[in-house]
């Protein structure tokens, strides 16, 4: 498993969102990047959660947080497992009275993650079969503004389908 941290939400050609994890010790332009297609709503909760932003009502996961907290449970770490004909799976792990593990999707356990600040993980082969190579910063010259738009470049001609087994 490698500890990753949210690097982005960003929005393909098509529209839909992807939240791109990315190893915490890596630098920007190294390593690789695990993007994660996810819906508008869980996009919107993860990003209000990473900036510090207050929704006017609670979110879903801002619920789930506060039930945790008001039953004295933590979440002690986020695992993204596996990758399945393109979907990928994912585990909470509780902590109260025991340890619990919980089957989640990668949003929704992100999204939590994001609020309680415990670690997100990454199977190494899920990294390794479903990772892209980081293109935000090659080296120290490089103009960022074409990186960003070489980023583009990718999400407006990547394909989910690409991540499945068989490419």
């Amino acid at each position: 498993m490698v500890q990753v941290r949210v690097a982005g939400v960003a929005v393909d050609a098509a529209g839909d969102h992807v939240i791109l994890l990315k190893p915490v010790d890596t630098l920007p332009g190294a390593g690789r990047v695990l993007p994660i297609w996810i819906g508008a709503q869980e996009a919107t909760s993860i990003l209000i959660a990473i900036e510090g932003v207050e929704a006017p009502r609670p979110l879903a996961h801002d619920l789930m947080s506060a039930m945790l907290a008001g039953m004295g449970a933590t979440v002690t770490r986020v695992e993204v497992t596996r990758v399945e004909d393109g979907t990928f799976y994912a585990e909470v792990t509780i902590a109260a009275s025991g340890v619990l593990t919980l089957d989640a999707r990668p949003s929704d356990a992100v999204a939590l993650a994001s609020r309680t600040g415990a670690p997100i993980f990454v199977a190494d082969s899920v990294l390794a079969e479903a990772g892209i190579v980081d293109i935000t910063a090659e080296d120290e010259e490089a103009d960022p503004e074409e990186n960003v738009a070489e980023f583009k470049r990718f999400l407006d001609d990547v394909d989910p389908d690409d991540f499945r087994d068989g490419r």
